[in-house]
């Protein structure tokens, strides 16, 4: 299991002999290692190191193991690194308990080198990969951001778009990855038109037949951008069927009713208020009343989910309430 990457890990535990014996099977197999006793503020010495994998026992005289791992990935600046608790009791309790907060996993002292190593092995791949996604992830936030500068938008905002599609998730409480995917298509659903032509996206007259099939396939390019990423497929998805109708009439895949995923369903009616309330070149804004008025027309005709743009009324209500 020899590293490629020399990964480094820190030992958080108060018996010495036991620790030794970890950090000579880490050692032996090429891992950096640091070591601590278990005093003081461990979460603040996780941030100082930074290692790639915490090795922390569960019995300390001055910190309590779950209790440390809770904080850990409770705090957004170590929130990414794999914990491996450690103890010499293998009661019930704790193992539930290290599940609920988050441990990424959990073994028995002695430690046996071969069970240890495959799982040291596999959660630092693991973390690797989840910050090789976030790294792609602020490349595409860049791209998104270009895109938006793409277009002529002279408008001030309170909230960015990002912002309020994450307060009325947050109103319809959605769960909190529901709600990050949520926010994440209101970052990147105009990714996919970076295939579509300046002559097209900025051009000021009305579009021809061809030129509109055209723009219509930025949806699938944006999904397919999102596909690799398994983490963020779901919001492919919202990208893909953004523009679907209740009554079947939308495009690209003609869905009806419940057949659109329902953040689709709710990212399409803060798309159609925010562009009906944002100045744009090509148009002035309209009132947060006129673009209310406008959705209500769209159930009228069909298009949209009676139901929840009766729940978004509703959420600008209270915006509008807790402004004044």
């Amino acid at each position: 299991m020899a590293q490629t990457n020399t990964a480094t890990i820190l030992v958080i535990d108060d018996h010495p002999y036991s620790r030794l014996a970890t950090v000579d099977i880490l050692k032996f197999d090429g891992y950096e290692v640091l070591e601590s006793e278990g005093n003081g503020d461990l979460v603040a010495e996780a941030i100082k190191c930074n290692p790639d994998l915490i090795l922390l026992d569960i019995m300390m005289p001055e910190n309590n193991g779950l209790e440390v791992c809770q904080r850990l990935k409770i705090n957004p600046q170590t929130a990414l690194i794999p914990v491996i608790l450690i103890t010499v009791l293998d009661d019930q309790a704790s193992r539930l308990k290290s599940r609920e907060i988050g441990a990424d996993a959990f073994l028995l002292k002695p430690l046996e080198r071969v069970d240890l190593l495959a799982r040291v092995d596999l959660l630092i791949q693991k973390k690797r990969l989840a910050e090789w996604v976030e790294q792609i992830e602020q490349v595409l936030l860049l791209i998104a951001q270009t895109i938006e500068d793409r277009f002529d938008k002279n408008f001030a905002s309170e909230l960015s778009f990002s912002q309020f599609a994450e307060a009325f998730g947050k109103y319809l409480h959605l769960s909190p990855p529901a709600l990050q995917d949520l926010v994440f298509a209101a970052r990147f659903h105009d990714i996919g038109t970076l295939a579509i032509p300046d002559a097209i996206m900025l051009k000021k007259g009305e579009l021809t037949e061809s030129e509109k099939e055209l723009v219509k396939q930025h949806v699938l390019v944006g999904e397919k951008i999102f596909q690799p990423l398994s983490s963020r497929r779901e919001v492919g998805r919202i990208i893909r069927h953004h523009h679907e109708r209740w009554d079947g009439s939308g495009y690209p895949d003609g869905l009806v009713g419940e057949q659109i995923p329902w953040l689709a369903q709710i990212f399409q009616i803060l798309d159609i208020y925010d562009a009906l309330t944002s100045d744009r070149s090509y148009k002035d804004a309209v009132s947060s009343e006129n673009a209310l008025a406008i959705l209500n027309q769209e159930v009228e005709q069909g298009w949209r989910n009676p139901d929840l743009v009766a729940k978004f009324a509703d959420f600008i209500s209270q915006q509008t309430q807790n402004k004044s």
